[in-house]
Formats: structure tokens, C-alpha cells, sequence
């Protein structure tokens, strides 16, 4: 599958910088509120964490670093370099994003409950910002699509090798199935915003899965993993999980 090239999310990150500037976001006002913010609610919470890092994200990069044979100890620097690099990456973009629709919002706009993302853009740059918005949709939904698919797709290559075999295939079986899904039921950021709650719901289970495996000697072999990554990580599968329970009942409560 094709690596994303730096040209690719330099500009990418380029463009949406312009749009945040354009913006005009009061920073220091969004700094302190990140800190001590006026209100919590625990949907937005689970819905930006299961968003960003929730659902098929968590084993996307650890199904293609497999496939593509690193390994054991001797690829442990190459998945560290790996991990911390999508984190940075995907946390600066989440930041931008955010500075560009408070920016947007305080100065007075109403956004289009159809799209917002793209009145936060075509408010902040013009016409300009709205082709923005496009070339930067179209570039993470691409990849998005086809990274969930494959991901979605490798879980059942344990199960029959005929999914190893015609995995391509199968792959694009997927995405012509969801595609087919999401036409039929519409509204988007409804679903996007179902589909980040309900993949917050599933980190905390699928942390604890991993938490657990890592101190199987029968997996692990002779791999000790640190105490404080173990006691970190549990403390996130309590506190998401907890999260998680108030946000369901929020949810439940708003729509039933």
C-alpha cells in the first residue's frame, strides 16, 4: 500500500495553518480553556479521543508494520519512531483544526448544521478556503478509507487464508459495502460523530486486551514491559472507561 508522501502532509499542514491564521483564533484564550474549561462534557471528550485515536487506529499501524515484517525486539525503535511520529503529527493537526473554529465561531458565524467543517474554512479563506476544505477532505478521507478497510480486512486473515489470498479483493468488497451503507443512511456528521463516540467506548476494552497480552510471557517471550506504562495505561482504561459509561448514558438520554 502507498506510504503518504512528506510532500503530501507538509502540504496538507500548510493549508490548514493558512486557514487557522485566516482564522484568527484567540490562542491564549484556548490555552486556558483547554486547562480550565468552562464546561466538560463527557460525549465531546469520548467523541475527540475515540476520533483520534479510538477504533481502527489503535491497530492500523500495528497490522502494517507486521505485514511489512518489523518485528520483535530488533524493530522496537522503528515502532516507537513510528508511534511518536503519528502522534505528533495527528495531535498538531487536531490543534490547528480546533484554533481555526474557535476563531471562526467567535467572530459571529452560524455554522451550516449540513457541513460545518466547511463553513468553519469557506468563513475563514473565502471561496479559496472552501477548495481548501476539499483538497484537505478528500486527502483523510482517502487515506482513511482505505487504511480502515485494510485494517478491517487484516482481523479476518486469522480466520481462513482465503482472506490472505485475495486480500485486495476483499478490500475493496469493503469499501464498495460501506460506501453502499453510508449513502443509504446519509448524514455524515451524525455518523462521524456516532462513529467517535462508539470507538472511544472501545479503546479502554481494547487497551486493557493489550495491557493484559503484554504480561503474557507466552506472547511476550522475554519482553518486560515498563511498570509505569502499565500503571499509566490502566489509569486511561479507568478513567475512559468511566468516561465512556457517563457519555453512553448522555447519549442515550439525548436521542432516546
Amino acid at each position: 500500500m502507498r506510504e503518504p508522501l512528506i510532500g503530501d502532509t507538509t502540504c496538507l499542514k500548510l493549508l490548514t495553518l493558512f486557514i487557522a491564521f485566516s482564522a484568527h483564533p484567540p490562542v491564549l484564550q484556548a490555552i486556558h480553556h483547554t486547562f480550565i474549561p468552562e464546561k466538560i462534557s463527557m460525549m465531546a471528550i469520548v467523541t475527540i479521543v475515540g476520533g483520534t485515536v479510538g477504533g481502527y487506529l489503535t491497530f492500523s499501524g500495528a497490522h502494517r508494520l507486521l505485514d511489512a515484517g518489523i518485528q520483535g525486539k530488533e524493530g522496537q525503535a522503528q515502532v516507537t519512531r513510528s508511534a511518536l511520529s503519528g502522534i505528533f503529527i495527528s495531535t498538531l493537526m487536531r490543534f490547528t483544526l480546533f484554533l481555526a473554529a474557535v476563531g471562526v465561531l467567535i467572530s459571529g458565524v452560524v455554522l451550516n448544521k449540513d457541513n460545518p467543517a466547511a463553513t468553519i474554512f469557506q468563513s475563514a479563506a473565502g471561496e479559496a478556503g472552501l477548495r481548501i476544505f476539499g483538497i484537505v477532505l478528500w486527502s483523510a478521507a482517502l487515506s482513511s478509507v482505505v487504511g480502515a478497510s485494510y485494517t478491517s480486512v487484516s482481523f479476518f486473515k486469522t480466520f481462513h487464508p482465503i482472506f490472505i489470498r485475495h486480500e485486495r479483493l476483499f478490500i475493496s468488497l469493503f469499501i464498495i459495502l460501506t460506501t453502499c451503507v453510508f449513502v443509504w443512511i446519509g448524514k455524515p456528521t451524525e455518523l462521524l460523530i456516532f462513529a467517535g463516540a462508539v470507538n472511544g467506548l472501545i479503546l479502554p476494552i481494547a487497551l486493557a486486551i493489550i495491557l493484559v497480552a503484554a504480561n503474557n510471557k507466552r506472547i511476550m517471550n522475554n519482553y518486560q514491559h515498563p511498570l509505569w506504562m502499565q500503571v499509566s495505561g490502566w489509569i486511561v482504561v479507568v478513567v475512559m472507561g468511566w468516561m465512556g459509561a457517563l457519555a453512553l448514558q448522555e447519549w442515550v438520554a439525548k436521542f432516546f
